[in-house]
């Protein structure tokens, strides 16, 4: 189970002096990756977009940026311009030339007439300045959701042949790497998460496949191509390791995923089902799925040594999985702070770039 998230209630929050916003998000929840090199300011930002009712990502740099895009699907680009390796001009034609047409969202504490016709020239859904006043945010991240709605709408409308044929290009290309995951106890590897990875322009990350699949109803047969996959790797892991194996809530309709003669249903004993569910979890949800690990996700994990916040919802969400018997793993673990930090607070297990990065199988990891 992956994404695991506590809601509240919305506060009235701030980020610049004077603008104050309380009032309830009513729009569509969006995935928005806020790109800065500043930590206090993606973190405040970050943190007021979740607020509105949006799913965040974050990344430290461009390049960053990047590689988060190749495994997750994101709705709204909200990126710094300024920054050391890649600024945000440099961002977005790299996303123009993977063709992600993602809305981009130039935030710069620096602007001028000359960024700002760039920003133009270029593409750019919304510039915008710092310190940014909170309903402006809202409003630009609000737009840009809307406008790729309609977007992709008359986009499916008008070309659902090219989708299909883009679809079963990549499904013809679709390959999987593994991500190593690692005991804090014994700080060896335990297992392994199964990664769809594609080779098609037209669809280049997990997040585009699975939209198309989406959209055209073929979320079965995307799923059982992906695991006919993970079997083949399975056939020459170790025989102790663990395969974590994701699942779209459909795949759990699909008689084929419990059948004898399923190419994966011979692991049976080696494979973790990851049931991906990204909208807010009640406590029932974990009476009803019994499952027996739950995954704390990147977003909680990320800066988690410097934040307390963070540390107590993990702290809560560690301690009702361990009255209930499960086991705990922390993903997106990339410093040796935060992999300190989750270990402290109880997870049994860890994964992210600090460890090893996805790969072929099978990857070498390394705890320190």
């Amino acid at each position: 189970m992956n994404g695991a998230r506590i809601m509240t209630p919305t506060p009235t929050v701030k980020l610049k002096p004077g603008t104050e916003y309380d009032e309830p998000a009513v729009h569509e929840a969006a995935c928005v990756l806020v790109v800065d090199d500043d930590p206090i300011v993606r973190r405040a930002v970050a943190r007021l977009i979740r607020q509105r009712g949006h799913r965040t990502l974050e990344a430290t740099s461009a390049r960053h940026a990047l590689e988060v895009l190749k495994v997750d699907r994101v709705d709204v680009l909200l990126t710094d311009l300024e920054m050391p390796d890649m600024d945000g001009f440099e961002l977005l034609q790299q996303l123009r030339v993977a063709q992600l047409d993602i809305p981009a969202l130039f935030l710069t504490g620096n602007p001028s007439i000359s960024t700002a016709a760039r920003a133009v020239e270029q593409g750019a859904f919304r510039y915008l300045v710092k310190p940014i006043e909170s309903p402006a945010l809202f409003q630009a991240i609000d737009d840009a959701v809307s406008t790729q709605a309609l977007v992709s709408a008359r986009h499916l409308d008008g070309k659902r042949a090219d989708l299909e044929a883009s679809f079963y290009r990549a499904l013809d290309g679709l390959y999987v790497h593994v991500q190593p995951i690692l005991s804090v106890e014994t700080r060896t590897t335990i297992g392994y998460e199964a990664l769809m990875r594609s080779r098609e322009p037209a669809l280049p990350h997990p997040g585009a496949v699975l939209d198309a699949a989406e959209r055209l109803g073929a979320l079965h047969v995307l799923g059982r191509h992906m695991r006919a996959l993970t079997a083949a790797v399975i056939e020459t892991a170790p025989p102790e390791a663990r395969f974590f194996v994701n699942l779209h809530p459909a795949d759990l309709a699909d008689p084929d995923l419990f059948a004898p003669t399923a190419p994966l249903s011979k692991h049976a004993h080696r494979v973790v089902l990851e049931l991906t569910e990204r909208a807010s979890l009640e406590l029932s949800y974990f009476a009803t799925v019994s499952p027996d690990l739950i995954k704390i996700d990147m977003s909680l994990v990320r800066g988690i040594d410097g934040d307390p916040v963070k540390q107590r919802v993990v702290l809560a969400m560690v301690s009702l999985a361990m009255t209930l018997g499960m086991e705990v793993v922390a993903e997106g673990v990339e410093t040796v702070a935060e992999r300190e930090c989750v270990a402290r607070l109880g997870c049994h297990y860890v994964q992210g770039y600090l460890l090893a990065r996805p790969g072929p199988a099978f990857p070498l990891a390394c705890w320190s």
